[in-house]
């Protein structure tokens, strides 16, 4: 792939109003002083007005269509509902831009399979925006295994949610979500598959609807990731959970990891023939990282940030868990990244 110039020229698409997402991408490529925003596209105009207030000299977009046509864009980062995520990357890597996608990927593994196909087909990057890998509890404990104060991680269980009523919008409708697991639950699969090593092998889950039915995601869902190791990994994802459960629980063969959040977590380490306990701090999360290593990347040929296969991953631990659910069955991984 040929060296990019800086300034990296970007359109965002989608600038929606929820959280505003949009400007906080557009704000954290602004900050690396190496991406320029010169565009933004979004079906709303009041969307397009507020861009344009917010950014100022840019160029305004309806359409993704419209958008392809402009060859000074080089990258799109794409902040668009779950379920348009394929949609808008296949047109856009088909124009030969280079593509950051936010998390999730996609809703399926079909439609990541497209997509890779598409980035590879065009010559171009694509990349998914999966910033929770610089939260700093995350840091913090992937430095701790990697040190080698637990040993080799063989048992993982995480948990995120509680007992409340869902909000009434997009995060909480399937069709357009991809499900409850789609949301937080991504970042939470992302993390577990970066702190337990090797190759998944196979994948079972437990998806139910019991309370909430003013919404269509789930209420509670479980998935359970094997590995060739022999290490298992149980994430859960509930909006029913009425008793408080630890945010991290990770075993190793000779120490462990329990964190219940509040800044910090405790490590257990076997020190001759005794158990010790210490606290560790979280890390300062580097979330601007991810653009930083991005414009590494398009500029100097350094790794790409997120690659897609490992986005992927995330993707096909929900939907074989899903379908593991429905037949009973435990389902096999059908790729080896």
């Amino acid at each position: 792939m040929p060296h990019l110039i800086p300034p990296v020229k970007v359109a965002v698409v989608g600038y929606g109003p929820s959280f505003n997402m949009g400007k906080q991408h557009a704000d954290s490529m602004k900050a690396t002083g190496r991406i320029e925003v010169i565009a933004v596209c979004d079906v709303d105009e009041s969307r397009l007005k507020a861009a344009r207030e917010d950014l100022g000299d840019i160029e305004t977009y309806e359409s993704v269509e419209e958008l392809t046509k402009n060859e000074e864009v080089q990258l799109a980062s794409i902040v668009v509902p779950h379920n348009m995520h394929a949609e808008v990357a296949l047109c856009l890597l088909g124009a030969g831009k280079h593509v950051v996608v936010e998390k999730p990927m996609a809703i399926t593994i079909e439609q990541c399979d497209r997509m890779i196909e598409a980035a590879q087909k065009a010559g171009v990057t694509l990349s998914v925006y999966h910033n929770r890998r610089h939260d700093g509890d995350f840091l913090a404990m992937k430095d701790i295994i990697e040190q080698g104060y637990i040993g080799e991680v063989f048992h993982l269980e995480t948990h995120f949610g509680g007992y409340g009523r869902p909000g009434e919008w997009w995060r909480s409708d399937k069709k357009i979500s991809g499900g409850a697991f789609h949301d937080w639950g991504a970042h939470y699969v992302d993390w577990m598959l970066h702190l337990v090593p090797g190759k998944m092998k196979s994948v079972t889950g437990q998806f139910q609807k019991r309370v909430w039915d003013h919404v269509s995601n789930e209420d509670h869902c479980e998935v359970y990731v094997r590995f060739d190791s022999g290490a298992v990994a149980h994430v859960q994802v509930s909006s029913i959970a009425a008793a408080p459960k630890n945010k991290w629980y990770i075993l190793g063969t000779t120490g462990a990891i329990v964190d219940s959040g509040g800044g910090q977590f405790t490590v257990y380490t076997r020190v001759n023939d005794r158990m010790a306990s210490f606290q560790v701090k979280y890390y300062e999360s580097t979330w601007a990282s991810y653009y930083e290593m991005l414009a590494d990347h398009l500029i100097e040929d350094a790794p790409v940030p997120v690659t897609p296969e490992s986005a992927r991953r995330v993707i096909a631990v929900l939907e074989l868990a899903e379908r593991a659910s429905r037949s009973g069955e435990e389902q096999k991984v059908p790729y080896e990244d």
